[in-house]
């Protein structure tokens, strides 16, 4: 195979490889699209986000804790929480693989989640 059509393979796989784990993790294209309701962050946090960080913050086998040093605010500002949330993040703390967006989510909502997240962190001691 000449060296132009083995890049073009390559990134055709790679492509192909992304959209497939981001259909993984979203449901897939055929998935009913998901709305949340209210600016409740605690509420929010647990319909968005505990299946992945834990309802306790804590982690899962999917997503790492919030309840951590690496998620402080001295470490990760608010808006880092906003574009992951917006348009996903790559794996760069953790081994869990890139975290996809979280479709249906206005800014409003991913604020009052990162609201939630800042108080239980600041009464686990994580200032």
């Amino acid at each position: 195979m000449r060296p132009h059509r083995l890049i073009a393979a390559a990134a055709l796989v790679t492509v192909a490889t992304v959209a497939l784990i981001a259909a993984a993790c979203s449901g897939g294209n055929d998935a009913p699209a998901v709305t949340y309701e209210g600016l409740d962050g605690a509420s929010l946090y647990s319909q968005a986000c505990a299946r992945c960080h834990g309802v306790d913050l804590t982690g899962t086998n999917q997503g790492p804790p919030f309840l951590d040093a690496t998620y402080t605010p001295g470490h990760h500002a608010d808006a880092s929480f906003l574009l992951a949330a917006r348009g996903g993040a790559p794996s760069h703390h953790w081994n869990f693989g890139p975290m996809p967006p979280v479709p249906g989510l206005s800014d409003e909502q991913i604020e009052a989640i990162v609201d939630f997240v800042r108080t239980q962190q600041r009464a686990a001691g994580f200032d």
